[in-house]
């Protein structure tokens, strides 16, 4: 199955301006700069340079720490997070976590939907390590902040439901699973640029299906959605496009279907060369 935050980079939910703790509790001797920083990232990211994101990230962590700027810190942990389940770093993305997790306490920000976006990344590694089981609470306090705090129609709670879905079919439940991948498909059929996560959505399915060793014909008929979507005009053409094409083509190839998956993978090629 696929990871919603393999084919999305996870967003920085402190960048926006707003300070979203009590200063006070943080006295700092200067501030990061969040916005630059995230932007130089995004440039590796486009790139498909994850070891220059690492190196990136990981000295601002330590001007942060040397600032004791916690806000920007936790910025940057939360990038982090992305990376690290990217690459496969058990133990600095393990640490990264409970890092995470510590600092939202610590700054009184836990019950916001900025910290929610946050533990649902620590979540998301989790069920990447193969913590299925640790991953699923941490999404059931996600969930409530969300309920709490955003409409149904968010695209945050696509993102949720998607990756809860994930961690929920890991650990053998699946029909909350398939509910969840089918709430999440509906928000993003209808979200603006939202066709790529639905897809997801319809691939992730397909999987949980085969599990279950559903009828073929409702495997089929969950991949040409996806593939309909994947393929429509109005996606843009970018670095985010190409990384879903080289997560989703290995899927078609593996029910069968070799020249979508051939197509899939030329197109994400493609689109990265022009980067």
């Amino acid at each position: 199955m696929i990871d919603g935050f393999d084919y999305k980079e996870p967003a920085c939910p402190l960048c926006g301006g707003k300070e979203f703790y009590n200063p006070e509790l943080s006295p700092a001797a200067g501030r990061i700069p969040v916005k630059r920083i995230m932007e130089k990232t995004d440039g590796f990211y486009k790139k498909n340079d994850l070891a220059g994101a690492a190196a990136h990230l990981e000295y601002w962590l330590e001007e942060a720490r040397a600032l004791n700027d916690k806000n920007g810190e936790l910025s940057v942990i939360n990038e982090l997070l992305g990376v690290y389940r990217k690459t496969a770093n058990t133990e600095k993305g393990t640490d990264a976590a409970a890092r995470a997790l510590s600092l939202i306490e610590e700054l009184n920000i836990s019950g916001s939907v900025s910290a929610a976006t946050i533990i649902l990344n620590v979540a998301t590694l989790f069920k990447a390590f193969g913590k299925a089981d640790k991953a699923v609470p941490l999404y059931e306090k996600v969930q409530k902040i969300y309920d709490e705090n955003l409409t149904q129609k968010d695209p945050l709670k696509a993102g949720l439901y998607n990756n809860f879905a994930l961690a929920l079919a890991d650990v053998g439940e699946t029909e909350k699973a398939e509910k969840l991948y089918l709430s999440a498909i509906e928000i993003m059929e209808n979200a603006e640029n939202g066709k790529i996560d639905a897809a997801i959505s319809y691939i992730n399915l397909a999987h949980l299906y085969d599990a279950q060793k559903t009828p073929k014909d409702k495997i089929t008929d969950c991949l040409f959605k996806a593939y309909n979507l994947l393929c429509d005009e109005k996606n843009p053409q970018d670095s985010y496009l190409a990384f879903v094409y080289s997560k989703c083509y290995p899927s078609f190839g593996y029910f069968g279907y070799a020249k979508i998956a051939e197509e899939l993978k030329n197109l994400s090629e493609k689109i990265y060369e022009r980067s």
